[in-house]
Order: C-alpha cells, then structure tokens, then sequence
C-alpha cells in the first residue's frame, strides 16, 4: 500500500516515508541516501528507496520525533507516509488507511501474542478507508456485502477490496524484464510471512520449482546463501533462476557469491476490484488537495 500511494502522489507532492524499520541494525532516526543498505532500515524502506529514488525515505521507532527531525532535515517535505503506524497514538494522522486480510478479517483476530492485532479492534472507527486486502481476484458481490456487513463501517467509511497482482519479474543485478518462457526451473528463496499465495501463483507456471522458506525479514546468512547456490546447483537444467521477493532481494543484493547468477525479482501490488481503483485514488487525492494548496 505505501508503494501504491507513492506511485499515486510522487508527482504531485513532496512526499516522505517513515517507516519503523523493523529487523534493522541500527537505531534511532535515519533519512536513507546513496550508502545506505538493508541492514541499515530494514528490507521494505530499502525497497521503497531503491523503486522511487525521488522520494525520502526515513526511519525511527519514534514516529512523533521522527516526523519533527525529518521536517528538519527536509522543510520541502509536505506529505508524510506512516507506514504501519495505525496503532501509535502519539501521532494524530490527518488520513487513517486500515488493511486487514480477507481470510483474517481484523474482527475475527485476536491480540497479541494469540493473533496479530496490536490495537482495540474498536479503533477501527478511526479510519477514513478501509481495505479489505488479499482477497480471491474473483470475490463476487455477496461475499463482498458480507464482509461489508461484518465489518460494519460508519457512514463516512468505504470499504474497498483488494487482491495481489504480481508483475513482470526481473533480473536483481541487470535490472532487466525477463519472460517466464524458457525458464525450466528455479529456486524460490522467500522470507516474507505468508508465501502461501506466491506458491500458488507460480505453481501454475511451466517449471520445475523448489522451495526454500525463512521467517519474514530473515537476516540471510552466508550459510543461508550456500543453501540456496547448493539447491540451485543441484537442478539438472540449464534455464535456471533463483527466485524472490523484492522485499528479499534488497537482503539478498550484498552477497557477492549471487551477483554472478540469475537472481530473479517478482514485484508484487494492489489491484482494486469491482472497479473502485479510481475512487480510491480519488478519495486520497480529495483529502491532499486542499492542503497543498494552503502550503503552497
């Protein structure tokens, strides 16, 4: 979703990301530049860094003091992305976004550590959207007015519904398109929560596929590494790839033992169903326009 808005406001706003940088090695405030790495923000800012190079990318545990140090350091900023921050109540947000799973709806989950909710699921009330994310590209209406009623949004509430679109794959170290025609077989390398959904997507693919799963935002290791070269040295084909996410590849990148081979990356994103991409859009847009013109 961060993604998603930043590809809809990079051009028509300054915008920022603060992101808590889950998983990195280092602490407090960090704005990402030319040197930065995975290790140093975390593997999805480093994402966000490396596909919209134009726009600023921060991270702190504190998103208040992050927020005042990083309109500091760029006063020309005037749109800020929280990424994953509906629960920190030290920031009053202008615009709340709430996603929740179609097979994990927030009102059937329970709190941590016996589910995944981090907040009262009351709290839902303070949202402007809600999306409904991860759903079967097929949901059909009565499923929708379902969880539409299930999730019983107030009156200025729109619930949209989401599912996962992935695009074209591309080689991590040449940066160049590849056609899944021709590939025979590959090693799929995943550290991201659920690769459920990745599985069943490549499944349907003409090629020999090995798995091998870690934890979400595992710190790849040099042993790690020589799993994945032996499994990829063991396939008896010639058209080979090793195959991740881009939230991997960014951890994957430093390993000069893979700068040499075929590592593939398979971006992934939000695709609006039932039409309702340009309302939400719309509705974003809505919200900023006002504001950037009193800025300005």
């Amino acid at each position: 979703m961060v993604e998603y808005l930043l590809r809809l406001l990079q051009d028509k706003a300054s915008v920022a990301v603060i992101s808590r940088g889950y998983r990195r090695r280092t602490k407090g405030f960090l704005i990402a530049d030319e040197a930065t790495t995975a290790t140093d923000i975390g593997d999805e800012p480093m994402q966000f860094h490396q596909k919209f190079p134009g726009v600023t990318i921060a991270v702190g545990e504190e998103r208040a003091k992050a927020i005042e140090e990083l309109i500091k350091q760029k006063v020309e900023t005037n749109v800020i992305i929280l990424d994953d921050a509906f629960q920190h109540r030290a920031v009053t947000p202008g615009f709340n976004i709430l996603l929740t799973e179609c097979n994990n709806l927030f009102t059937r989950d329970g709190y941590l550590p016996a589910g995944s909710l981090r907040d009262l699921k009351s709290n839902y009330k303070r949202a402007d959207l809600i999306v409904v994310t991860k759903c079967d590209a097929g949901l059909d209406n009565g499923r929708r007015e379902q969880i539409i009623h299930e999730i019983n949004p107030l009156p200025h509430q729109q619930v949209f519904f989401t599912t996962i679109a992935y695009g074209t794959p591309y080689y991590v170290f040449l940066g160049k398109m590849i056609d899944w025609q021709g590939i025979s077989a590959a090693v799929l390398v995943t550290g991201i929560a659920n690769p459920q959904p990745l599985l069943e997507h490549l499944q349907l693919k003409p090629f020999e596929l090995h798995h091998i799963a870690y934890a979400d935002h595992h710190h790849f290791s040099a042993e790690d590494v020589e799993k994945i070269l032996t499994a990829y040295n063991a396939i008896n084909q010639t058209n080979k790839i090793i195959l991740t996410t881009e939230k991997d590849a960014v951890r994957l990148a430093d390993f000069k033992e893979l700068q040499s081979l075929p590592v593939v990356a398979l971006p992934v994103q939000h695709q609006f169903l039932f039409n309702e991409g340009n309302v939400f859009d719309q509705k974003i847009i809505h919200f900023l326009e006002p504001k950037l013109k009193m800025l300005s």
